[in-house]
């Protein structure tokens, strides 16, 4: 059984068992969350969608650990006119691993 959910503004399709990395979520490590926006759910051939969430469908993560990404280096320049600028980010992520999946009834409409 597969899900896909939405966090952080972005979409991951979970399966229960795997490791992801989604944007920071407020929340200690070893602590049960519940993802509840699901968007479709699907077992086999079967698939489950919402309209736009399937309702009653949620998926239940513990977070593993908190942490930044690696760094991402900006570099911009203009050619002969002596302009360069350097800049560097790093996006701090939440680690889950996916437990349970728990598909809803019928979708929304």
């Amino acid at each position: 059984m597969y899900a896909v959910i939405k966090t952080g503004g972005k979409q991951y399709r979970v399966v229960a068992g795997e490791k992801i990395k989604v944007e920071q979520i407020a929340a200690d490590v070893g602590q049960e969350i519940t993802l509840d926006q699901v968007l479709a759910v699907g077992s086999g051939g079967e698939l489950q969608i919402g309209a736009p969430l399937v309702s009653g469908a949620t998926v239940t993560a513990t977070v593993v650990s908190q942490g930044k990404h690696d760094k991402v280096r900006i570099f911009k320049m203009r050619r002969r006119k002596h302009y360069q600028k350097r800049q560097g980010h790093r996006q701090l992520f939440t680690e889950l691993e996916i437990g349970a999946i728990n598909g809803g009834g019928k979708s929304k409409e």
